[in-house]
């Protein structure tokens, strides 16, 4: 994939932090290290996909996006296809830091999308380019040694701090009062409950910047390609070993064990 300015040294040195922490399987260090701007961060997911050939030069099959309101700027991430799976899941041997618990929703591109025409979509148009929707697990992870407490953009750099993502059974997108949706989360004996409370009011009102972003470059996303899109739940810690499972009254579940 091409990026919209050339890498700077900078970038290269946050890249190559992420890039030895991935290969290494150890977190990186990242006093000293600090970003200007989400482009700066965008530029070293690029550095980093590619050193690591998560893509092999086509545009990614999966993606995150999303933000803390409607007011806020989102944030958008490439998924390593490794680390993406299908419901029910066993990530019991993959090499977690921590883990951080996102119930989702995701959805599915029915048709291919580029630059043209994620530029004519708004939000009230955007669900017109989706064909179906899944309840997803987000495991929120990090390759930084101060993990949460990373400057905000090394963390967007590092993927916007993505694990591994959980992905259940595709159901044709329809209509849904997302106020009135209600989510339950299991995480080991703990069960919590929640309602309406996706930070967009609406998964599908991310589409057109999250379009817009992935084709910025010339990329056509193809049909298929899937995006999860915020949580639910805030952030609980899961612990190795335990059972998540995250059900959306009326759209389905997801599971898997930690």
């Amino acid at each position: 994939m091409s990026m919209t300015s050339s890498p700077t040294p900078g970038d290269q040195a946050v890249a190559d932090a992420l890039i030895h922490a991935r290969r290494s399987g150890q977190v990186a260090d990242a006093t000293g290290l600090t970003l200007t701007d989400a482009d700066q961060a965008y530029r070293v997911q690029a550095l980093v996909g590619q050193a690591l050939d998560w893509h092999s030069g086509a545009a990614p099959r999966c993606w995150k996006s999303g933000g803390p309101g409607r007011e806020a700027p989102l944030t958008h991430a490439p998924l390593p296809p490794a680390g993406v799976w299908a419901s029910p899941a066993d990530a019991s041997a993959w090499p977690f830091h921590w883990r951080g618990i996102e119930a989702e929703i995701a959805l599915r591109l029915g048709q291919d999308v580029d630059a043209a025409l994620a530029q004519r979509l708004t939000p009230e148009t955007a669900s017109s380019v989706i064909d179906a929707m899944a309840v997803s697990i987000e495991i929120v992870d990090s390759r930084w040694a101060q993990a949460q407490q990373a400057q905000a953009l090394l963390k967007l750099a590092d993927l916007q701090s993505h694990g591994a993502l959980v992905l259940g059974a595709w159901q044709p997108l329809r209509a849904v009062d997302w106020a009135q949706q209600r989510c339950e989360v299991q995480i080991g004996a703990e069960r919590l409950a929640f309602t309406g409370t996706h930070s967009l009011g609406d998964p599908a009102w991310l589409l057109p910047q999250w379009l817009r972003h992935a084709t910025r470059d010339g990329a056509v996303l193809g049909a298929g390609t899937a995006v999860t899109t915020g949580t639910w739940c805030g952030l609980p810690l899961a612990q190795a070993g335990d059972l998540v499972r995250v059900v959306f009254e009326g759209i389905g579940q997801a599971e898997v064990r930690l």
